[in-house]
């Protein structure tokens, strides 16, 4: 790639100035070419640099107003704001219609957290200065800081307006229509730039977003489409027309679409995955599980693999290599609640019930306060014959799942069990006022309990 005329003027700016530290010989450089390598400096964050070369450029160039401007810019950087604000006011004495002045004084109060009299500042620097686009979007960014994401999106957008090729606003006002939930409108505005840009790949791939967010799974992959076609190296946007095809349910497109990413670049965990996931769609079993294995392989942290040859095995009822490889991902990360629940499922589909109920207990432990997970958990207790405990775990679950028909019935039955029949027939009435279709959990969980005449006269009260 050819360097512009600029940069290589730049680069050979940098270049003298290194050989002039090596060599303690003192060239001279004119007070544009200091700031330059000063800033370089600073955006890379060699600050001991950036001062040595202030240092030297201020001695060639005592008078210079774009040095001290930089000298601001360094204190600020520093936070040493009073000092930076000092030398603001003896500039502005200088050079009152110097725009930089206004853009550093807003970098000073938007340190301080003061977004209105820096957007202020900035609203002066538009007057004296001819980069509009520039001072836009600083005060966009100042709206953000506020949460005045509709002002923010204005100011992006009229930055965008003075220069369509400034990407980072472009993705700044699709980050303000998505954090308002404003997808069709952003979809209006991404159309009407599209117009004027067609050959903008980030614009028809913000579009494929777009689409994507309201389910529009056709249009989202014909936008991404066209970003690939503009720039067929847009790993991102293949990426996302895979996503859109899988939901298509076109799951041969979406393998294809993957396999270019992964030529493009490393194969990622993401991609492996769901080429596996994709294969065991079409029956490929065999496929699918290479990709899973390749997916732990590249990426031994990713729980989502670790998940999907756990269940992979879950399917075909393999259990004894479902426990295998749950028990490899515990190995890895003993407080994944999702690695836990699995444990618990293989091992209740073994029958193994003291260890389903480690399982169970381990994943809410480790934060799992689903529904499904305290039901199961109890069950497990209930089969070992521990009724007290079972009742704890589902009292537990009830603060968190308040009229919730399936812990009351269960909770019914449990009382029954441990002959507290007035609770149990409390819960009973609980659960047939909430739910009466579901109440043969009853018939299926508690035989006895269903049998008994007194319970059979309950229900009846509710049939009608």
């Amino acid at each position: 790639m050819r360097l512009s005329h600029e940069e290589e003027e730049n680069n050979l700016s940098l270049s003298k100035f290194e050989s002039m530290l090596k060599t303690n010989k003192v060239f001279f450089f004119d007070s544009e070419e200091f700031e330059d390598i000063i800033l370089h400096y600073m955006d890379t964050g060699r600050m001991n640099l950036a001062k040595k070369a202030l240092k030297l450029g201020q001695e060639q160039h005592p008078k210079s107003t774009g040095l001290r401007l930089v000298q601001v810019e360094m204190l600020i950087y520093e936070d040493r704001l009073d000092i930076a604000e000092k030398l603001l006011s003896e500039l502005y004495a200088i050079e009152p219609t110097n725009e930089e002045i206004y853009i550093q004084q807003a970098n000073i109060y938007s340190k301080r957290d003061q977004h209105e009299k820096a957007i202020e500042s900035l609203q002066i620097a538009l007057k004296f200065t001819d980069d509009y686009a520039d001072v836009y979007s600083m005060i966009g960014m100042e709206y953000l800081f506020m949460d005045e994401l509709e002002k923010a999106k204005d100011y992006f957008i009229k930055c965008l307006e003075e220069d369509p090729e400034d990407y980072s606003a472009l993705y700044n006002i699709i980050y303000c229509y998505d954090f308002l939930d404003q997808n069709n409108e952003a979809i209006a505005y991404l159309e009407k730039f599209i117009d004027r840009k067609p050959y903008s790949e980030v614009a028809w791939h913000q579009l494929g977003r777009q689409y994507y967010a309201l389910k529009n799974y056709e249009k989202s992959v014909w936008a991404f489409d066209y970003a690939t076609l503009i720039d067929e190296s847009f790993l991102g946007a293949y990426l996302e027309k895979a996503k859109g095809l899988e939901k298509l349910k076109k799951y041969q497109e979406a393998i294809d679409c993957y396999t270019i990413t992964m030529e493009l670049d490393d194969a990622t965990s993401f991609a492996l995955l769901r080429v596996g996931k994709c294969h065991e769609k079409l029956g490929r079993k065999d496929l699918a599980l290479k990709f899973y294995l390749r997916t732990v392989h590249e990426d031994p942290l990713l729980d989502k693999a670790w998940i999907a040859i756990t269940d992979f095995y879950i399917r075909q009822k393999n259990f004894q290599k479902a426990i295998y490889y749950v028990n490899k991902a515990l190995g890895i990360d003993s407080d994944n609640s999702l690695y836990w629940k699995r444990y618990a499922a293989i091992n209740h589909g073994l029958q193994f019930y003291e260890e389903a109920e480690l399982g169970y207990r381990k994943a809410f432990e480790a934060g799992d306060i689903n529904l499904d997970t305290f039901v199961l958990w109890s069950q497990m207790l209930q089969e070992l014959g521990e009724y007290e405990n079972a009742i704890e775990i589902l009292l537990q679950a009830s603060e968190v799942f308040p009229d919730e028909f399936e812990i009351e019935y269960r909770l019914a039955g449990l009382y029954h069990l441990t002959k507290e029949t007035k609770k149990g027939n409390f819960h009973l009435n609980n659960g047939l006022r909430i739910n009466f279709k579901n109440h043969t959990i009853i018939q299926e969980h508690f035989p006895t309990m269903w049998k008994k005449k007194t319970v059979q006269n309950i229900i009846e009260k509710y049939r009608n």
